[in-house]
């Protein structure tokens, strides 16, 4: 596969997130790096109405910080009976200190007045920028499924030991890294983004 560049810095400090992208992207021979990798970075700001707007926001922000390829992500959990809540305010569903446990917590309640089943799928946008900031490939990636109520499963991260994915009968958190990459909504939107790498010029 030929891409333009060697090193790409993935905009996360989410150790779970950066730990599936890198598992996504391994096939591209690319080295990885986080944010973790750079103490120094300045958070740009992820207050943007759409998934869209804040994966472009993270991709050129940092990109322009580091002089560096950057590729962002921004996901959301869009709850039917909530009216897409929570949204692009997933992370911070509970307030801008929420814990998940806080962010789960709060889903539940407001789901306990509603009839089951809670339909539901997450979102993932990505969007890559070269070392200018410029916004060079996007891509989306959707995974349908449930809410339940019970938490279960290890694996993963947010909301994923309360959401059930449509035809593989479990929760997010319970399946395997390679079924992830499968079903997931990243391993979704990093499939279509790899297969147009290769088309990017120096």
């Amino acid at each position: 596969m030929r891409i333009p560049f060697r090193e790409l810095v993935l905009a996360t400090s989410n150790a779970g997130k950066a730990r599936e992208l890198a598992g996504l992207l391994a096939r591209t021979g690319l080295t990885l790096r986080t944010l973790a990798d750079f103490p120094g970075v300045v958070p740009v700001d992820e207050s943007g109405a759409t998934l869209v707007e804040n994966a472009r926001r993270k991709a050129a922000g940092y990109a322009t910080q580091l002089c560096s390829w950057v590729l962002a992500d921004d996901t959301g959990l869009e709850v039917d009976a909530l009216g897409g809540a929570p949204g692009v305010r997933s992370a911070r569903f509970a307030g801008p200190s929420a814990s998940m446990d806080d962010n789960r917590s709060l889903l539940l309640r407001r789901l306990s007045e509603h009839r089951e089943p809670w339909s539901a799928q997450f979102i993932c946008r990505l969007a890559l920028a070269d070392p200018t900031g410029t916004i060079v490939a996007e891509s989306e990636g959707r995974c349908p499924g449930c809410i339940r109520r019970e938490p279960k499963g290890e694996q993963g991260f947010g909301y994923d030991v309360l959401f059930e994915v449509d035809g593989a009968g479990r929760r997010l958190a319970e399946l395997s890294a390679e079924e992830t990459a499968e079903w997931g909504h990243r391993g979704r939107a990093v499939r279509v983004l790899v297969d147009t790498l290769s088309n990017l010029r120096p």
